[in-house]
């Protein structure tokens, strides 16, 4: 008698920004199964209003789904947020942001950082590998041989003129001096991260990504789309190290 092989579940990935929240759903292997789906972030983005937010957009959804993940643009450990810089408001502190959904879906859930989440989507498990998100603030994701290294958060460390990475190339400083001085920062911060962290490759996505002229970045660097990024949500589940709520 043949045996039919047990199909991995659907996951439904969120990825919740300071200026957007987007979802879809996916296949056991990664591959969307929807259209990604966005709403603007609400302000202010109380818990209470981002939750209502994601129950709109899981009411829109087709299909079915056995399992969450979601990324957060804050420190997360163990589905817990503990900061939450890009959303303007401290009554996300102590938020248990995993529980909380699996309360309104319905079904196990797990949550990280965002730019985590989508590093897990586009990394190739080999060496050491940086994940940078250029979009409301700039994300971050460290990975040595597919493994994450947790909650770096280093666009809250020193850059230049004793400015931060996220204030030197956050959204609000690319409209505040133009596209042109801030390419050339976003430039002068892979240099410097390539010399910190010596990764074998650096990712680089975000909604901002999209603004760089991919012939001006270094050899080792790698653009991504969003869609790969929220595939993540699926390896999120496969026993990454580092990842579990």
């Amino acid at each position: 008698m043949a045996t039919t092989r047990k199909q991995p579940p659907h996951t439904l990935v969120i990825d919740i920004g300071g200026t957007g929240i987007k979802m879809i759903t996916t296949d056991g292997e990664a591959r969307p199964l929807t259209e990604r789906a966005r709403m603007l972030t609400p302000q202010p983005a109380t818990p209470e209003a981002v939750l209502e937010v994601i129950r709109e957009l899981i009411a829109g959804q087709p299909g079915s789904h056995a399992r969450v993940s979601v990324g957060f643009p804050g420190v997360v450990r163990h589905g817990v947020v503990h900061t939450a810089p890009n959303l303007s408001t401290d009554d996300w502190r102590g938020f248990d942001l995993a529980t909380a959904l699996t309360d309104l879906t319905g079904h196990p859930t797990r949550a990280i950082n965002d730019a985590e989440l989508q590093g897990l989507g586009v990394i190739d498990g080999k060496g050491v590998e940086m994940v940078l998100t250029l979009g409301t603030g700039l994300g971050t994701g460290l990975y040595t041989d597919g493994v994450l290294v947790p909650n770096l958060e280093l666009a809250h460390h020193p850059f230049e003129k004793r400015q931060t990475y996220e204030e030197r190339v956050g959204n609000a400083e690319r409209e505040r001096v133009g596209n042109s001085k801030w390419r050339h920062r976003v430039l002068r911060a892979l240099v410097i991260i390539d010399h910190v962290f010596n990764p074998d490759l650096i990712h680089l996505g975000g909604g901002n990504a999209r603004k760089l002229d991919p012939e001006m970045l270094p050899a080792d660097v790698r653009l991504f789309d969003n869609v790969e990024g929220l595939s993540g949500g699926v390896r999120l589940w496969q026993g990454v190290a580092g990842t579990a709520s």
